[in-house]
This record gives C-alpha cells, sequence and structure tokens, in this order.
C-alpha cells in the first residue's frame, strides 16, 4: 500500500477529507519520528513497538575488492511486532 492509498483508505474509515486524513497521518509520523530522536520508544500495546538501538562500530570485508573497511557505530530503528497484530497475520492464509 503506497501512502497516497493509506490516506484515501484512512479518509474513507474516518469519513474525513482526503486533506484532512493527510494532516493526521502527518502528525503522527512526527510524533513518531521526534519520539524517537528524542531516544524513547512508541508502544502500541497488541500492535507493535519501535525502538531505537545502538548499532556498535565494525569492521566488514568489501567482497570485490577484499578490501577491510570501517562502519562507524549509529542508532538505527527497529520495529517489533506486537503478539495480537503477529497473530491475525499468520491466520490469514
Amino acid at each position: 500500500m503506497t501512502k497516497k492509498e493509506f490516506v484515501a483508505a484512512l479518509a474513507k474509515k474516518a469519513e474525513v477529507t482526503g486533506k484532512e486524513a493527510d494532516r493526521m497521518l502527518k502528525c503522527f509520523l512526527e510524533l513518531v519520528e521526534e519520539s524517537l530522536v528524542a531516544g524513547n520508544d512508541v508502544k502500541f500495546i497488541g500492535f507493535g513497538t519501535w525502538e531505537t538501538r545502538k548499532r556498535e562500530a565494525r569492521k566488514l570485508r568489501n567482497p570485490q575488492t577484499g578490501k577491510e573497511m570501517k562502519i562507524a557505530a549509529k542508532r538505527v530503528v527497529k520495529f517489533k511486532v506486537g503478539k495480537a497484530l503477529a497473530d491475525k497475520v499468520a491466520a490469514k492464509k
């Protein structure tokens, strides 16, 4: 589902205009982003959790050249699916 399709479905489900649905989605995404940047998790019980984790610096080898490369440490976003959502997806055939 694309963002455009999602906004149209949200507008229909919430019985609002497409413009209002787009604004609601933008606000939601901004809130999630702000929370993650601040180092806070975003949890929706049954749906899932967005969280940030620290990935340590590491060394890798370029498979084409064999040359060793250094990858800097950084924070990454992870999503853990909630049990209720996982069960619904697994039950769908």
